[in-house]
């Protein structure tokens, strides 16, 4: 497939609601209504680049299924549903064409039998119609069969839905979903209320009567929303005869398609994924292809039978010859067939058991290199929490720096302002006051011999003033005595005197 055709099959899906019609055109996003059939509403993103058209497929007013159609190869690129169980029964195909496809202006919002779309202009000049399939060896695989639409298989019989399949291929590839569906996917998806749907096809160069393109190979996405116990799983199958569907991870299967397109937002929650259920679904594919295997391989088997001439009378000797060349085929392929189904099961068992042991060493292979992207992960996470530690402290560095030195600067102001203070109160003191203070010491040491001079005489004065004292007091004794005596002299003198 050449470039210029990658370039036309990249498609972007981001889209939004649907108010008049059925065909989501720009500067509208989205697939309106129908966004619910695609995971957290969000349809496949990637580039726009190629004319596709938006398709919301709603039959009796309500959407069925969502569709990315290619005008330029006439086949749908993808279907999005929802799961649901086969219906009972076949349905009846009435192949139906989008009339807004080709005529834009047309009032009819709807899918309806390419038999009454005689009022649509330039009808089937870009999709595909009945009469591109008449005459071929191609029938109209649809992208969402019938089989797997528990309500009304009518709108899946649109020829947006469908892209060119051989009978044979179509036939193992419906048996391939009903198997996978029934036995796998919906099984481990509780009752597959929360299991989204993608199918898809990528056309080749190859094209049927020159407009419709042939699938290169047809996929399926499914992806399971269970909260905590939800999975994401893709298939493949390409359109050889001989291939058998294949089990890819939904990240190779994006890389299959054209510009990478991410089918599922965050990979289906990839981070809460059940290996468990995955592994289950697996096994579940293994069964698929094997029986798929023996399928063709009884029906390319030839079944050994002769045939005999029924006439009257007995045979002629040639006849007999070839009747005894029969008899004796039979006898050998009776004898060879047991053989050969032990050949083949022999066969199944072994590519069975490889297969299975392939698959656990891929899950084994898997969860060691899940925890070693785990180990390094919280590794590098505390690497670069250390490093954005280191990188913190280094930032602040400056800051503090800047904060001592503010604390610095503001303390040299405080002891300024202090000896401002100091200055001011010793310049209002009185000059006078500060002379005395000066001089105090000089006057203090000059008076000390003064002092001194002062207190000797003083203690001089005293002892003068005690000896006086005292001789004072011993002066004024005596005298009193003296008086005394002499007061008492006297009268005797005078007493005596009188006598005589």
């Amino acid at each position: 497939m050449g470039a210029a055709r990658w370039l036309a099959l990249g498609s972007v899906l981001a889209l939004a609601g649907l108010r008049e019609g059925r065909l989501v055109r720009e500067p509208e996003a989205g697939f309106g209504e129908c966004d619910r059939f695609f995971y957290a509403q969000s349809p496949p993103a990637g580039p726009d680049a190629g004319p596709h058209l938006r398709v919301c497929q709603r039959f009796q007013g309500v959407e069925r299924f969502a569709t990315l159609y290619s005008t330029r190869d006439r086949v749908p690129i993808l279907s999005a549903f929802r799961a649901a169980r086969p219906a009972p029964g076949r349905a009846q195909p009435r192949w139906l064409v989008e009339p807004q496809i080709d005529d834009p202006n047309s009032s009819l919002e709807e899918a309806m039998d390419e038999a009454e779309a005689t009022s649509v202009s330039n009808l089937g000049n870009q999709q595909a119609l009945n009469a591109d399939y008449l005459d071929s060896d191609y029938q109209r695989g649809q992208l969402y069969p019938f089989p797997l639409n528990s309500d009304l298989q009518a709108p899946t019989f649109t020829l947006t839905n469908s892209a060119p399949m051989t009978q044979s291929f179509q036939e193992r590839w419906y048996m391939n979903l009903n198997s996978l569906m029934d036995r796998a996917l919906i099984p481990q998806c509780g009752n597959g209320d929360d299991l989204y749907i993608i199918t898809g096809a990528v056309p080749s160069d190859h094209r049927v009567k020159d407009r419709v393109s042939i699938p290169e190979f047809v996929w399926l996405a499914a992806c399971c929303a269970v909260p905590g116990g939800g999975w994401a799983m893709g298939f493949i199958k390409h359109t050889r005869d001989s291939d058998i569907i294949e089990d890819v991870m939904v990240k190779d299967l994006e890389k299959l398609l054209p510009f990478k397109l991410q089918l599922f937002q965050d990979n289906c929650g990839e981070t809460e994924q059940d290996t468990e259920k995955m592994k289950k679904i697996l096994e579940v594919v293994n069964q698929v292809q094997d029986e798929e295997r023996m399928v063709q391989s009884q029906q390319s088997a030839v079944p050994l039978s002769s045939t005999t001439s029924k006439r009257s009378g007995p045979l002629p000797p040639e006849a007999s010859e070839e009747s005894s060349r029969s008899l004796l085929g039979k006898l050998l392929g009776f004898i060879a067939t047991p053989v050969i189904k032990l050949f083949q099961l022999t066969y199944y068992l072994v590519v069975a058991i490889l297969k299975n042991v392939a698959c656990f060493l891929w899950c084994v292979t898997k969860q060691v290199v899940n925890g070693i992207e785990s180990c390094l992960y919280r590794l590098g996470s505390a690497t670069a929490s250390y490093f954005v530690a280191i990188g913190e402290e280094l930032l602040s560095i400056p800051w503090k720096v800047l904060r001592v030195l503010a604390k610095i600067i503001r303390a040299v102001l405080r002891i300024l302002c202090c000896l401002l203070k100091a200055v001011c109160r010793l310049l209002s003191i009185p000059v006078r006051v500060l002379v005395d203070v000066a001089t105090f010491p000089m006057y203090t040491m000059g008076a000390i011999p003064i002092v001194c001079r002062d207190i000797a005489m003083g203690l001089g004065g005293t002892v003068s003033l005690l000896f006086d004292t005292a001789f004072g007091t011993m002066g004024g004794l005596f005298q009193v005595v003296f008086g005394v005596f002499k007061r008492i002299g006297y009268k005797v003198t005078f007493d005596n005197s009188g006598e005589l």
